[in-house]
């Protein structure tokens, strides 16, 4: 019989418990559970922990967005699950500075975040530090800008072709 999925009390718990205070306390909101890593320095290891824990297994990231936060600020949201071993679901957030948009990799933790990576980068300019290719995935190597912060503004022209908006 397969145990009862953990809450997310239960899951920051369990991080406290090896890592000390390195996270917020837990929120909930009609669409998501989460905490949010307040010591950049641990998110990989807090990571690698949810990952390989007996208790959290969480083995599957399926999906990695970065977030405007229009404060001054960007987030990466982290959705994980439990896929086959506990079926539980956790969202991590991370924070970091639009003046020094750096957040650790975890691209070695999940082999799929190395493209979502990228996705961000792209779009919000977050550099991923230990990344193996943070590079442009879907706007072309020499375009200006990130096209998903909040103060983007969309060139008129691009290679002399007119930007339609």
């Amino acid at each position: 019989m397969q145990p009862k999925p953990l809450t997310i009390d239960d899951i920051a718990a369990l991080v406290r418990e090896k890592f000390g205070d390195v996270i917020s306390n837990p929120e909930k909101t009609p669409t998501a559970e989460f905490f949010t890593i307040t010591d950049l320095e641990y998110l990989q290891a807090v990571m690698y922990f949810l990952r390989e824990d007996e208790r959290t297994k969480f083995n599957y990231l399926y999906c990695l967005s970065g977030v405007d936060n229009g404060d001054g600020t960007f987030s990466v949201v982290y959705h994980l699950e439990s896929l086959g071993v506990h079926g539980h679901r956790l969202e991590v957030k991370a924070t970091c500075p639009k003046e020094k948009p750096e957040i650790p990799s975890v691209s070695e933790i999940w082999r799929t975040a190395d493209w979502h990576e990228r996705e961000a980068y792209d779009f919000f300019g977050i550099k991923f530090i230990g990344h193996p290719d943070l590079r442009r995935i879907l706007c072309p190597e020499d375009w200006e800008g990130y096209p998903l912060r909040k103060d983007y503004k969309v060139a008129e022209y691009y290679h002399g072709i007119k930007v339609p908006y």
